[in-house]
C-alpha cells in the first residue's frame, strides 16, 4: 500500500481535465431537485421538532 508515481504527458493531462469537467458538468446540470418536492409529509414543525430534540438532551 505504497503510493506510486505515474508520469503522463501534458497532453494527456490536459485531456483528462476536459473530460472530467465536462463530466463533472454534466452531473450537476442534470440535477432536478423538484422530484424531491413533497416527498415526505410532516406532522409537526421541524424547528419544533428539533427544540424538543435538545430538551431531552438536559
Amino acid at each position: 500500500m505504497r503510493p506510486v508515481a505515474v508520469l503522463i504527458d501534458y497532453q494527456d493531462w490536459q485531456r483528462i481535465e476536459q473530460i472530467l469537467n465536462a463530466y463533472q458538468s454534466d452531473q450537476q446540470a442534470n440535477i432536478d431537485l423538484n422530484r424531491y418536492a413533497d416527498v415526505i409529509k410532516l406532522s409537526q414543525d421541524p424547528l419544533e421538532y428539533q427544540q424538543q430534540s435538545r430538551d431531552e438532551w438536559i
